[in-house]
């Protein structure tokens, strides 16, 4: 009892800090970019007082990007500690196995057939784009989930299988940007190397609600996932429907990352990394364990982002890039642990 009540406390000052960590670098990063803005500018363009041009790149521009990064971030967090609880792998993550590149390429065959451009997404693409995205990532996991089945999942098998289904698409997904003209061929690999380029508040408005209504679902059914952690036979013994409970986790996952996928582009090794470390910080149990990890998410895309805006400005670094450069060490370390 003692124990569980040191857990709530420790699991209340991580998260209230990891709050605070967040709103730092929030704040932070609407004072930065290619235009700055000084603090007292920006809180009274929040206020409504501010200039035309203050407006127009904080509100227009500069919020609706970072807000798409908390999401994105707390999105592909919570997709990947889902495809590790279920899958019983610590190295399941949405962007390894292929499900971040299965949402890619049906947006590439979205951009390529229907908008034409990169830069004029209309509003109607909005609306599809994310549907799009969905439907790519049920793909991958379907396929791997129908490739990777041999009575019962293995987990060495399930990475195989996820890095050749993560090579197809990335195959097509070249053929298809080969077709493209030049100008859409650099936009979409700036994308595909992780880019929140959704960057305007119908995009917000769309995949918000659609984000912050499966990750409280994700934590509901954690629960679930402590019981499926102790193996099939005893979740069974439990009155746990494993294959049910399996495949309904398994859509919340897909789901996460295909919706953020849709706006933050092929963003790699979040779900790996920030899983592994919430669950060092906090313990196995996802009712702790998975709301820090979607707050570590947000916060470390935030941070990645405001590092890529400003590192090397005028020029911006993608997104996943700074994030890959990060967490690319601790993905080894993982390798090279893994039995």
């Amino acid at each position: 009892m003692n124990q569980s009540k040191a857990k709530q406390k420790k699991f209340i000052v991580l998260i209230s800090l990891l709050f605070i960590l967040t709103i730092i670098t929030f704040i932070i990063s609407l004072n930065l970019g290619v235009v700055r803005i000084a603090p007292i500018d920006v809180f009274k363009t929040l206020m409504g007082q501010g200039t035309a041009r203050d407006q127009l790149v904080l509100i227009d521009f500069r919020l609706p990007r970072m807000v798409l990064a908390l999401l994105i971030g707390a999105g592909l967090a919570v997709s990947g500690a889902i495809l590790q609880g279920v899958t019983k792998n610590e190295l399941a993550d949405p962007g390894i196995l292929g499900i971040n590149t299965g949402a890619g390429f049906m947006v590439i065959l979205f951009i390529y057939f229907f908008q034409g451009s990169m830069n004029s997404v209309s509003t109607l693409g909005i609306f599809l784009m994310p549907l799009f995205a969905l439907a790519g990532a049920v793909l991958a996991a379907f396929l791997i989930y129908v490739l990777a089945w041999k009575k019962g999942i293995d987990p060495v098998r399930l990475i195989l299988v996820g890095i050749g289904v993560n090579s197809g698409f990335g195959a097509a997904i070249v053929i298809f940007q080969l077709k493209m003209n030049p100008q859409d061929f650099m936009q979409a690999a700036v994308w595909l190397s992780g880019d929140i380029w959704g960057t305007n508040w119908k995009f917000v408005a769309i995949l918000a609600p659609l984000i912050l209504l499966l990750i409280p679902f994700s934590l509901y059914k954690g629960h679930i996932l402590n019981i499926m952690n102790l193996g099939d036979q005893v979740a069974t013994g439990l009155g746990i429907h494993v294959e049910k409970e399996r495949r309904i986790l398994l859509l919340a996952a897909v789901a996460l990352a295909g919706f953020s996928v849709a706006a933050g582009g092929g963003i790699a090794f979040l779900g790996l990394v920030a899983p592994h470390i919430a669950k060092r910080l906090i313990g196995p149990k996802h009712q702790l364990f998975l709301p820090l990890t979607a707050v570590l998410g947000s916060f470390v895309l935030l941070l990645a982002d405001t590092i890529g805006k400003n590192l090397l400005a005028p020029t911006q670094i993608p997104v996943g890039i700074v994030v890959a450069i990060f967490s690319a060490p601790y993905f080894i370390f993982l390798l090279m642990k893994a039995k």
